[in-house]
């Protein structure tokens, strides 16, 4: 059942050197607070998974944080590069960064698979692309029915999911809606889960197309307003563009990404 904690004690208890850490959101309800604090408690060797990693990943992996990153699309969305990705894997700066690269439909049902506590998930996908010659959790397989040449997948079981949303109500019960993504499959794949929210309310009132969290597969709710924030939550505040366009020169330098790490941390020049 779901704890309502503050930020800092659900990355304190929840997150741990090592782990396999999923924060997902797509271009909406991304968990940039949490990503944050994630670097704040200086965790190391993360394997970080996300379907589109943009610049909270950069920042994770730029504070040294990541020791792998499992994904299908990277990049500053409208902007350009991620330079501090780009930085670890041509440099192996701040340390050197393994990659394993999917498609989204790849990832997508990975995730899936790992909801349903399934070993594998099976599509027709990959089929014109070199990566199932460069990421070895891509492989072949045979529908014993049909005959069909198929593309197989590992389910994705991250041992802690990190999403944002909307509202939770006292008893850690989670409302959210927009884009979803794959939210709702990477807690349910995940063994650990937190949920950053806007607001904590005595009740949830219902919403069309509104996905429900229930307390039960949720370890742990903090309430973080703007925790989405440069990303955009519907029915709380847009997203943010210039925070992006921003990124491309904090990120691009590494002196002027130092000097925005030590911001963070608070950390004084």
């Amino acid at each position: 059942m779901a704890e309502l904690l503050s930020l800092e004690e659900a990355v304190g208890r929840l997150v741990h050197d090592g782990d396999t850490v999923a924060l997902e959101g797509f271009t909406h309800l991304i968990p940039v607070a949490a990503g944050q604090e994630i670097i704040r408690q200086g965790r190391r060797g993360l394997t970080l998974v996300r379907m589109t990693p943009d610049i909270v990943y950069d920042q994770l992996i730029g504070a040294g944080c990541a020791s792998k990153l499992v994904f299908s699309w990277g990049g500053n969305p409208g902007v350009g590069s991620l330079h501090r990705f780009r930085d670890a894997v041509q440099h192996d700066w701040p340390v050197p960064l393994e990659i394993e690269e999917h498609s989204h439909a790849g990832m997508a049902n990975r995730y899936v698979a790992g909801a349903s506590g399934l070993p594998f998930a099976v599509l027709r996908g990959y089929t014109g692309t070199d990566l199932p010659a460069q990421t070895e959790t891509i492989r072949p397989i045979t529908c014993p029915f049909t005959g069909e040449r198929l593309t197989a997948v590992p389910a994705l079981n991250p041992d802690v999911t990190i999403v944002h949303a909307q509202r939770a109500d006292r008893s850690g019960n989670v409302q959210m809606w927009g884009i979803t993504g794959v939210q709702k499959e990477a807690v349910l794949a995940a063994k650990r889960s937190i949920v950053t929210v806007e607001e904590i309310v005595d009740e949830l009132e219902p919403r069309p197309g509104a996905v429900v969290l229930p307390a039960w597969v949720v370890s742990a709710v903090a309430e973080v307003p703007g925790g989405a924030k440069p990303s955009y939550a519907a029915g709380y505040y847009e997203r943010d563009n210039s925070a992006y366009q921003a990124w491309d020169e904090i990120g691009r330098d590494r002196e002027e990404f130092t000097k925005w790490l030590n911001e963070l941390k608070g950390v004084k020049a």
